[in-house]
């Protein structure tokens, strides 16, 4: 099994992303992002895989790793799949899978790791939910198999350090870093406080 992804992942929305999507991600990779997960689903295959090209690119320079939302990894070997399916889940190096529950996490067969949201109420997508706050959190990781990311209204510093203490493996963001005026910053600040909660091996 390949790496799983860690840290503070960042999850791409271009309609949200100040100046562009690569000019986003390529300041949250500077700020200390390692790991992409690219949504934007709407697009044309053609249009998805070009774009999954570029951010690559990006990620290539310091060893990071891009993941691709659906079955289809565009020409790379890492997928993140949704709740609903497919069943089973194919065969790549790196498959995640969407969460929410306990019924949802037990579903889990060969997938690498998987995302538990909502943590916080998000602005995202707003009435999402219930969020399961952080004890909801650390009461799902508890039965996971797989290593959890934690998705859903994470913004701050404290949240982030909340999840890493609740045993999240890292924090999934969109948003925050989508949004962000000076992404590198952002991202830097989260990375760190991700870097300082998370246990000394």
């Amino acid at each position: 099994m390949g790496r799983v992804p860690s840290g503070v992942v960042v999850l791409t929305d271009r309609i949200a992303a100040r100046g562009g999507l690569e000019r986003v991600v390529a300041g949250a990779v500077a700020g200390g992002v390692r790991w992409v997960v690219l949504r934007e689903k709407d697009l044309p295959r053609a249009e998805r895989a070009a774009l999954a090209t570029d951010l690559r690119a990006i990620l290539a320079d310091v060893g990071g790793t891009l993941v691709v939302a659906g079955p289809d990894p565009l020409g790379g070997d890492a997928v993140h799949l949704p709740a609903a399916g497919p069943y089973p889940p194919p065969t790549h190096r790196l498959v995640g899978r969407s969460c929410h529950d306990e019924t949802e996490l037990s579903r889990l067969t060969t997938e690498h790791y998987a995302t538990l949201s909502p943590v916080y109420p998000t602005r995202t997508k707003p009435g999402y939910g219930p969020p399961l706050a952080t004890e909801g959190l650390r009461k799902l990781i508890r039965i996971s198999h797989v290593p959890v990311l934690a998705l859903g209204g994470i913004e701050t510093p404290e949240q982030v350090a909340a999840c890493v203490e609740a045993g999240a493996a890292g924090v999934a963001v969109l948003g925050t870093i989508m949004r962000a005026t000076d992404p590198a910053e952002t991202a830097a600040i989260l990375t760190s406080a991700y870097a300082e909660a998370s246990p000394r091996c």
